[in-house]
């Protein structure tokens, strides 16, 4: 749990940490709640003035800070959400309630989820041992020797596709720390780039511009999905994450690009999903296809007109091979 963050005085800063003069406790500003959950300012109010809950407090300026028990609550509340419970019914519950509705929700009953599934993949359990245990030297190490015997494109769908899933898991279920899954994924993105930049020889088509939106700061997606198009001879263009919509306009004008790639996590809120590929949408030429791809889950259930939906990695072949058929371009 985030509660389980060493105590002690912090500097007030109104995007992160701060504590209250005469408390030990420590508390997160509006800005930081929204990042860490994924639960907008807006939506905070909302259910603070509809349902009570969250319960902020109020700082030296007279800005709401939370508590991290509710901070637990509230992303607990985000990840039922994000398989299909509704808000208003699930709000008033507490902690240990709603652990309890995750683990029935996913089939898991009294037995941990997460810890069922990894018992069956010892070399994730391995892994995501080795992030916890802050030896970054060495997970870095290992994940270098399965890169080498699996090559990139395995790597990419046996190990770094369920690793991340597992280590995202871990965190949202409060089993790790947010700087222990940061530097899991600082040193995953290290050995993904450098076996990227070994690719010979890339293709000149498609071009395919990646990114995320100005909400999503995970590019973990953005990574597997470059390494896999580049082995398959696509031109990739990579911007990072968080960038404007009108910027990937711009750059997917100047680029010449053939598909503009985004990737949404799922703490994404799904309003800004669809209204940003809306947006988007309108503002690029038909002829530029925008690939959406990641396990938010609105793009299942509503998928935008005109946007090819990506729900696994496999698909980025399928959806590639369609596009050459269409186009009538081949790699190279």
């Amino acid at each position: 749990m985030a509660s389980r963050i060493i105590r002690q005085i912090f500097v007030h800063d109104k995007k992160g940490f701060m504590e209250l003069p005469d408390s030990t406790a420590v508390h997160l500003s509006i800005s930081a709640v929204e990042r860490d959950t994924g639960l907008s300012k807006d939506t905070l109010r909302v259910w603070e003035r509809r349902y009570g809950f969250p319960t902020p407090l109020r700082d030296a300026f007279g800005e709401r800070i939370y508590p991290l028990e509710q901070v637990d609550r509230l992303r607990a509340i985000r990840r039922l959400m994000d398989i299909g419970h509704r808000p208003g019914k699930i709000i008033g519950l507490d902690i240990q309630e709603l652990q309890a509705l995750s683990d029935t929700s996913t089939g898991s009953g009294s037995t941990n989820r997460l810890d069922a599934e990894l018992d069956l993949h010892p070399d994730i359990v391995q892994l995501v041992a080795m992030a916890k245990s802050h030896d970054v030297e060495e997970l870095r190490r290992q994940l270098g020797q399965r890169l080498l015997r699996l090559g990139l494109a395995r790597f990419v769908t046996e190990v770094v596709a369920p690793l991340t899933q597992r280590i995202g898991e871990a965190w949202s279920r409060g089993q790790m720390e947010i700087f222990e899954e940061h530097l899991f994924t600082e040193s995953m993105q290290v050995v993904l780039r450098n076996a990227i930049s070994t690719i010979p020889q890339p293709g000149d088509r498609p071009r395919v511009l990646l990114t995320t939106f100005p909400s999503e700061s995970h590019g973990m997606g953005l990574l597997m999905a470059e390494a896999l198009l580049a082995l398959e001879g696509c031109r990739c263009i990579s911007l990072g994450t968080q960038t404007p919509i009108w910027d990937i306009v711009l750059a997917a004008t100047a680029q010449q690009i053939d598909i503009v790639a985004l990737s949404f996590s799922p703490v994404m809120n799904p309003n800004q999903v669809l209204d940003g590929l809306n947006e988007l949408r309108a503002k690029l030429p038909l002829t530029t296809e925008i690939w959406a791809g990641g396990r938010c889950p609105i793009l299942q259930r509503r998928p935008p007109p005109a946007i090819r939906v990506i729900t696994e990695l496999s698909d980025l072949t399928k959806s590639l091979l369609d596009w050459r058929h269409r186009t009538g371009r081949i790699a190279g």
